[in-house]
């Protein structure tokens, strides 16, 4: 298995080159479309990207995510969300880098076998950073109208939040 691992990408690659000479195409030029309409879409994703890395820096710098988890605590509580969670909950959405931060914190203060760490470990695995995604890949191919999707993908990670803090409790 370790090498088939090993050898996938470089065979996926000659591969890729064989069949594109069989089939006489122009492997550089069409490498070179390729590229740059990679570059084409990294740049439209620029704008919205700065946007809310800068939003999300405010909103924790300001004290605003300790003030949002301080009011939550008592329906996390009620669900089975340990109070410890609530920062990893409401960051996973908005940024896997913060969530992550948060992850290894929770993780290293109350251990990965606690029921925090477990939770935690349930929620950073099974969520989405849904308005990182939103922004960036809507945002590369200029969809505007997103309301509905970001509703549904909100849902999705409310659904994990609480079905983490339930199972979490009855498994272990």
């Amino acid at each position: 298995m370790k090498l088939f691992a090993a050898l996938a990408a470089p065979l996926a690659v000659v591969g890729i080159l064989v069949y594109g000479l069989y089939q006489k195409t122009d492997i550089l030029s069409c490498f070179a479309r390729g590229a740059k309409k990679g570059l084409h879409t990294a740049a439209s994703m620029l704008a919205p990207l700065v946007l809310f890395f800068a939003v999300l820096g405010m909103f924790e710098a300001s004290g605003g995510l300790d003030v949002l988890c301080h009011f939550l605590a008592p329906a996390a509580e009620l669900f089975g969300v340990p109070r410890e969670v609530i920062p990893l909950a409401l960051l996973r959405p908005l940024s896997g880098s913060g969530a992550m931060t948060i992850f290894q914190q929770i993780l290293s203060e109350y251990g990965p076998d606690s029921l925090a760490g477990r939770t935690a470990s349930v929620i950073q695995s099974a969520s989405e950073t849904t308005f990182y995604t939103l922004a960036v890949y809507f945002g590369a191919v200029g969809i505007s109208r997103q309301r509905y999707a970001a509703f549904c993908s909100l849902a999705g990670d409310l659904t994990v939040i609480l079905s983490a803090g339930w199972l979490v409790r009855k498994l272990f």
